[in-house]
């Protein structure tokens, strides 16, 4: 779908590929800085660099599916690496539905992995609120994700009420799919009333889909901050607290110069590799530049992965 496409929501228009590009780069000052230029070397599958690396962590969107599909022989690729007893994790910033969710949705389209391999960004912003102080939160949520591993959270869904924006500790952003322009307008009348945190789930401004790219909460994230001067606080990547959570499953022992990070972004997977300090590899033939040069983007935004696959 193009973005601002999805339920509920017609708040931006078609974005292509070099304006959801500018929107990463117009958001640089609130991301991670980059972490220098390496070697780069181009490889067809995530067979050629199976040799290299001992824990494979894979974002979901681009590399393991587009939309409700799995993309074309990765099953088969990630099962082999399974196989030969290479570690595969999911590391996604999918915080809009819960883990069972995500776990169900990767297994129907053909993937086996463990419940404790699968790292979202959801689940970060969890663990990080079991050490906050009990607040009201006000959350941007689809109603029809469920509540489930939210029961234990004070927290109200963000919809038409403009009391129930005035009235909350803090906003809590996590799925977008429903999101309108008049809730953002009304989120950013709050703030600009009443500053309060704002919290961050899925950094990403975009995701890429069966037809384009949808909206994702880090969009709205970032025009709110620029209207009211409010900073969120970001879960996921490119930042470092969802690696920091990746590697405590991982454990201290694991050799990070063993550990490639695969994704279809430069602003959220190989970014936050580089913030991590482990290996990248970017997809260049599906998710965000779908068989677009990957080159000049790459020069523009002085962010190089380690590897570039054609394919997952």
């Amino acid at each position: 779908m193009g973005l601002g496409k999805g339920t509920g929501s017609n708040y931006l228009t078609e974005m292509t590929l070099e304006t959801a590009f500018a929107a990463y780069e117009a958001a640089r000052g609130r991301l991670p800085a980059a972490g220098g230029t390496r070697g780069c070397t181009w490889h067809d599958t995530l067979d050629d660099i199976a040799d290299k690396f001992d824990v494979f962590l894979l974002d979901a969107f681009g590399v393991l599916n587009i939309g409700e599909q799995a993309i074309p022989g990765v099953p088969e690729r990630v099962a082999r690496l399974q196989a030969l007893g290479k570690r595969v994790f999911v590391v996604t910033n999918a915080a809009g539905y819960p883990n069972a969710s995500l776990q169900a949705k990767y297994a129907r389209l053909g993937y086996e992995f463990a419940p404790e391999n699968v790292i979202s960004s959801r689940m970060t912003i969890l663990t990080a609120l079991e050490r906050e102080p009990k607040r009201h939160w006000g959350a941007m949520l689809s109603r029809a994700s469920g509540m489930l591993d939210l029961e234990h959270l004070n927290l109200t869904h963000l919809e038409e009420d403009r009391a129930i924006y005035d009235a909350v500790d803090a906003f809590l952003l996590l799925g977008a799919a429903e999101w309108t322009a008049g809730r953002q307008a009304l989120l950013e009348d709050a703030l600009i009333k009443r500053p309060r945190p704002v919290w961050v789930a899925n950094p990403d401004i975009v995701a890429p889909r069966e037809h384009g790219f949808s909206s994702e909460p880090g969009c709205f994230a970032h025009r709110l901050a620029d209207r009211t001067g409010v900073s969120p606080v970001f879960f996921g990547k490119p930042f470092a607290n969802i690696y920091d959570l990746a590697f405590e499953r991982l454990g201290s022992d694991v050799d990070r110069t063993r550990v490639v990070m695969v994704g279809d972004s430069l602003h959220t997977d190989v970014l936050g590799a580089q913030t991590a300090g482990i290996s990248s590899a970017l997809i260049a033939g599906y998710g965000f530049f779908a068989g677009q040069s990957v080159e000049e983007p790459i020069s523009a935004a002085g962010i190089q992965p380690d590897f570039i696959l054609k394919r997952p």
